[in-house]
């Protein structure tokens, strides 16, 4: 029996509720629509069957197949939640705050278990970056960052630390998918002269000098990404620096290194300088694309030696996807890029279409191969709220344009676990569509969504196009949705400063923003913190989120 079409999730200012997937887009009756502004977090667990929300009351259960409800919580505070691989465990939390006299606070992430609705066990964990512990595939591992050092727990035991991985100053680790053995990537920040490095270790092999799998030490990094394939025989690592000191970048700099659990490392060397936008393993994890480069970016392909093994060339984009099945990879360009899309079959190196996607905040591929969702979100852009549904040949099969009056916060697939929806061959041909469509535009210089609605002027700002050579995106848009909540202190003095600075940031690109507007010629300097208008936006909803 063929899978159902995976639904959607809608939150907004219109409330919370389901989406039927292609091909009919009807409201779903799994639960009826929780109406108002209050839902802050939902989540479906990791083969979809499971659902809970948040209501600004109670977090609820239900089983999306039965549309049974499970369990209610009262948690009027929570705004993160996550079901752990099996659905056995559903993590709940809520911002860290303390009493006006300064005791410790109360714990506020919370392990429920689901056959029983019981609270397993709570911690204190203050930020809400990595709030959620992170579980093997079979949950037998279950792993927290704690004051610089990496806890384990076995079988879902909580009262029982089963092993600790120690290293001075951990600042991030990743656990590795699929079945044991387990492997965890540390990150140790450089200090006093020292290089940060990234350690690959198998479970429960943390001790003695050549306990390591692999070791990859670099100098130039003051924080990194790190991206296990599926099949976890490799990490590939983005460093970054804040600030480039040789001044070709306002981005700071990145380099992407390779460290293979076989002990094999190596820095891949990107043809074209400028920033490293975006870094993605294809699911037969023998392959990776890049994408890189001072605008117009270059978008490269790699083989695990590190060789480049197809280019696609220069263009106006700064993220890429792959399909689930791995056959197909979307090149786009979405922040302050135009939302052009390339739909190429990786199999054969062939394009297959190119939609545009305009002011785009959010993608994501159907768990199906074939749909993909573009969205515009709040609070990244608060005009033209709405999302699309589109077959991956050019067609759009749904849209969704929310009133002027509203807002769209999140929107997402419901997940499927890997080979639910078999790979089908790839088509050419657009697929027939419904929705009209839309009158293609005349090609104009591109406009910040802050100035449509103003007068034109001669302000070279806006005469500059995507294939500017000087002028870098943000970072594209997240494949992870995020909660948008703003509140404006965090009750950490470290946070609290870094938002202030940047508010004072985004005020002053808002000035150069109206200079701009009324035909004032700007310094490139200025046209470049322009560019990071997006990226400063994406970093103060990330640091208010929840606080």
């Amino acid at each position: 029996m063929a899978p159902s079409a995976p639904l959607l999730t809608v939150r907004g200012s219109e409330g919370l509720y389901l989406v039927n997937g292609p091909p009919h887009f009807t409201e779903s009756t799994v639960f009826p629509r929780e109406s108002g502004k209050n839902c802050k977090a939902y989540t479906f667990s990791k083969d979809g069957t499971l659902f809970a929300w948040g209501n600004g009351e109670r977090i609820n259960v239900i089983n999306v197949t039965t549309k049974e409800l499970l369990h209610s919580f009262d948690l009027p505070k929570a705004v993160c939640l996550e079901f752990s691989p099996k659905n056995t465990i559903l993590a709940t939390w809520q911002p860290y705050t303390t009493s006006k006299d300064g005791a410790a606070g109360i714990p506020n992430l919370q392990l429920y278990d689901m056959k029983t609705g019981t609270c397993l066990k709570s911690f204190i964990q203050k930020k809400m970056q990595n709030w959620c512990p992170s579980w093997s595939e079979d949950e037998t591992l279950c792993a927290r960052n704690v004051n610089n050092e990496v806890h384990f727990f076995e079988n879902n035991n909580f009262n029982t630390i089963a092993n600790k991985l120690h290293l001075k100053k951990i600042n991030d680790f990743v656990l590795s998918p699929g079945p044991q053995p387990y492997k965890v990537a540390v990150y140790v920040p450089g200090s006093k002269g020292a290089p940060s490095f990234v350690r690959l270790h198998q479970y429960p092999n943390f001790d003695g000098p050549h306990a390591a799998l692999a070791n990859k030490s670099f100098f130039k990094a003051d924080k990194v990404t790190m991206l296990w394939n599926k099949k976890a025989t490799a990490v590939l690592v983005i460093a970054s620096t804040e600030v480039d000191k040789t001044g070709a970048s306002y981005y700071g700099e990145q380099t992407l290194h390779y460290i293979a659990t076989n002990g094999e490392s190596a820095v891949v060397q990107l043809p074209k300088n400028g920033p490293i936008y975006d870094v993605v393993w294809n699911s037969s994890s023998t392959e990776f694309c890049a994408v890189y480069g001072f605008m117009p970016a270059k978008a490269t392909i790699f083989n695990l030696k590190c060789d480049p093994v197809f280019d696609f060339g220069t263009g106006p984009r700064n993220a890429a996807y792959y399909s689930p099945h791995g056959h197909i990879l979307v090149l786009a360009g979405f922040g302050n890029l135009r939302g052009q899309m390339e739909v190429w079959d990786v199999k054969n190196y062939k394009l297959i279409s190119k939609p545009v996607a305009s002011d785009s905040t959010y993608f994501a591929w159907c768990p199906d191969g074939e749909h993909i969702l573009t969205a515009t979100c709040a609070p990244r852009l608060r005009v033209n709220n709405g999302y699309k549904i589109w077959h991956y040949t050019g067609s759009v099969l749904h849209k969704y344009d929310v009133p002027s009056n509203a807002e769209l916060w999140q929107v997402s697939w419901q997940p499927f676990l890997d080979g639910i929806f078999p790979e089908k061959s790839i088509t050419y041909q657009a697929v027939p569509s419904d929705v009209p469509s839309e009158e293609p535009k005349v090609a104009t210089a591109y406009r910040p969504p802050a100035l449509r609605n103003k007068p034109v002027t001669n302000s070279k700002l806006e005469a500059r196009s995507d294939k500017s050579p000087d002028m870098a995106p943000s970072p594209a848009p997240q494949n992870t949705p995020r909660n948008t909540v703003s509140h404006s202190t965090s009750g950490d003095p470290e946070i609290d400063k870094k938002i202030k600075n940047l508010k004072k940031k985004l005020k002053a690109i808002e000035q150069l923003k109206e200079q701009a507007a009324t035909g004032k010629q700007l310094e490139k300097n200025q046209l470049e913190k322009i560019q990071k208008e997006k990226a400063l936006l994406q970093e103060l909803e990330d640091l208010e989120l929840g606080i």
